[in-house]
């Protein structure tokens, strides 16, 4: 017997794609990327027309790095053998970067306030990406805030090799991301703008004073090594000392682990706040 059985059904044909199929994911990613991009935009526009605010995000960096640096040289200094001014180079900058991205989710509370979140969740792109475009945006705010940093540090003495820079490079991109995370968890479930400012002032000044910003925590008293291990800061300081002084005689005096742990527990740290701080900011516009 040749050709199907009897009474079998013929094999079904298959459908033939619509154009309208094919081309519909591409476009709905490229719609994704172009509300991401937009809305990062409207934050790098706003610093560029906010100069006191760029100013000021600029000299506390300087002061620590250039007057404390300094002062610190006669203690700190003898103790680690190393120069206080590079040691605070590598501890403001991740510090400076992380504060910055994180400070700079705050506009969320604004936007809420002002009904542009509202505005924003009309049109055909879905929440992670306006998240997205807003971390992205803080986080070039931040890397901008970072180059005119480094570049103060060069001047004043700071000598770092092309292998350094870019490893501070990629470390300073993790610290916006973990910063841009926090502030979301923190600040997507506060109320109103001046509570939001007031609390993330209380979070954020510890985090300098026990997270090794100045002063390295590796001959720090128990407790307060122990208490600095819980500020997701004190991994941004950690991992930009790590990367900065790789196989240098000073390694151990300046960094307590490694690289290699402090990026896995900003990498578990970053994902983690991002999906809190995800759920909660979605959670606060459907109940408002």
């Amino acid at each position: 017997m040749t050709g199907r059985m009897a009474g079998s059904s013929p094999a079904p044909l298959a459908r033939p794609v619509s154009p309208a199929a094919r081309t519909a994911l591409p476009g709905r990613a490229a719609a994704e990327v172009s509300a991401l991009l937009a809305i990062a935009q409207r934050d790098v526009i706003k610093l560029l027309r906010d100069r006191l605010r760029l100013a000021v995000n600029l000299a506390f960096p300087v002061l620590l790095i250039a007057g404390l640096g300094g002062l610190l040289q006669a203690t700190v200094g003898k103790v680690t053998g190393l120069s206080t001014i590079t040691l605070s180079f590598t501890g403001v900058l991740p510090a400076a970067l992380f504060q910055s991205a994180a400070a700079g989710m705050i506009s969320i509370v604004e936007d809420r306030e002002n009904d542009f979140s509202r505005e924003l969740f009309v049109a055909p792109v879905s929440r992670p990406a306006l998240l997205a475009g807003k971390i992205t945006g803080e986080s070039a705010v931040a890397i901008s805030q970072g180059v005119l940093i480094v570049g103060f540090a060069v001047a004043i003495g700071v000598r770092m090799s092309a292998w350094q820079l870019l490893g501070l490079a990629g470390t300073g991109l993790a610290c916006c991301l973990l910063g841009a995370a926090f502030g979301l968890a923190t600040i997507a479930a506060l109320p109103n703008q001046r509570s939001a400012m007031q609390i993330f002032q209380f979070l954020i000044i510890p985090q300098y004073v026990l997270g090794g910003v100045l002063v390295p925590l590796t001959h720090a008293p128990r407790l307060l090594a122990d208490i600095a291990w819980l500020l997701p800061m004190r991994y941004c300081v950690e991992l930009a000392r790590a990367t900065f002084y790789a196989g240098q005689p000073g390694y151990h005096r300046v960094v307590a682990v490694g690289a290699g742990a402090d990026l896995a527990v900003i990498a578990a740290l970053t994902a983690a706040l991002l999906a809190v701080g995800g759920a909660l900011f979605s959670y606060r516009e459907r109940v408002r």
